[in-house]
């Protein structure tokens, strides 16, 4: 190899990482300045300097965005929202996948007349406007008794994840052989052991996937959770809107960052741990086509 292509390998390879670096710090400037901010008292704030590092480590503004600072009326921090949307999230997450993977196993390995529209019609939800739905979903909460409760709430991200749910197990189980369920049916099996036995021992890549997509999605809601929740059943995204909306004689920006960090450690946590997973169940459902 001449000098010239390895200098020319050497100059691309860091252009590509360099703009890889430069993306990255960009994108990571944000989580950098809400997290040095929550960490400073008032006086280093007032100081003006962003990405000045803390002197002291300031721990009182999470204490503080934790359990006692002022979201409008009431003064419990975010606690009590935080535990509002763990109640909501997890059983919406696991009942949404779980429902998804029966759907998908149905329409892409036991075919029926009409699989295929059911199939379309039920893509339209992936890509309707959730403000459609606010109207007839909040009338039939109101019918179901489940207005301005957690688990109305959990219905409606349910349903709401129902449609991506379906198309993600649709799409990965289209490419298991048809020969497998024949000569399993040969045996003896039938549809629900043919799920459990074969069917969902293979689905650990897609199923990390929705988890992590629907975990995602349903804690970082605003909408449902501003619109079909009460007082005492709103969301962590909404306790967070309440806190930084809420007036005071001097504003606490410290105390604002801890909070959007507590708000979003949940999520940035499953990225952190199960990244890897989420990756490397896209790329299988991409081979699988």
């Amino acid at each position: 190899m001449s000098a010239k292509t390895l200098s020319w390998r050497w100059l691309s390879r860091g252009l590509i990482y360099g703009s890889l670096g430069l993306g990255a710090l960009l994108f990571l400037a944000p989580l950098y300045v809400m997290l040095v901010t929550s960490l400073k008292d008032a006086e280093q704030i007032r100081a003006g300097n962003l990405l000045a590092l803390p002197t002291l480590l300031n721990w009182e503004s999470w204490t503080l965005a934790w359990s006692t600072a002022c979201t409008g009326a009431q003064c419990s921090g975010l606690q009590p929202y935080f535990w509002n949307s763990v109640l909501m999230a997890v059983p919406a997450v696991l009942l949404s996948t779980a429902w998804g993977a029966i759907n998908g196993y149905v329409l892409s390995l036991w075919k029926f007349r009409g699989s295929d529209t059911l199939f379309a019609l039920l893509l339209f939800g992936v890509f309707m406007p959730y403000q459609v739905v606010l109207l007839p979903m909040s009338q039939v909460l109101g019918w179901l008794g489940l207005s301005s409760s957690v688990g109305g709430l959990i219905l409606v991200h349910m349903l709401a994840g129902l449609p991506s749910t379906t198309l993600f197990f649709r799409n990965y189980y289209a490419a298991v052989p048809p020969e497998l369920l024949r000569a399993a049916r040969i045996d003896g099996a039938g549809f629900w052991m043919i799920f459990w036995r074969i069917i969902l021992p293979m689905s650990t890549p897609i199923v990390m996937v929705t988890l992590i997509w629907q975990f995602t999605q349903v804690w970082n809601d605003f909408l449902f959770g501003v619109a079909f929740t009460g007082a005492d059943s709103k969301p962590v995204t909404v306790g967070l809107n309440n806190l930084a909306n809420t007036s005071s004689s001097v504003k606490a920006y410290n105390v604002d960052m801890a909070a959007a960090l507590i708000a979003g450690l949940p999520t940035m946590l499953v990225y952190v741990l199960a990244g890897r997973y989420f990756v490397r169940g896209l790329t299988a459902g991409a081979v699988k086509g």
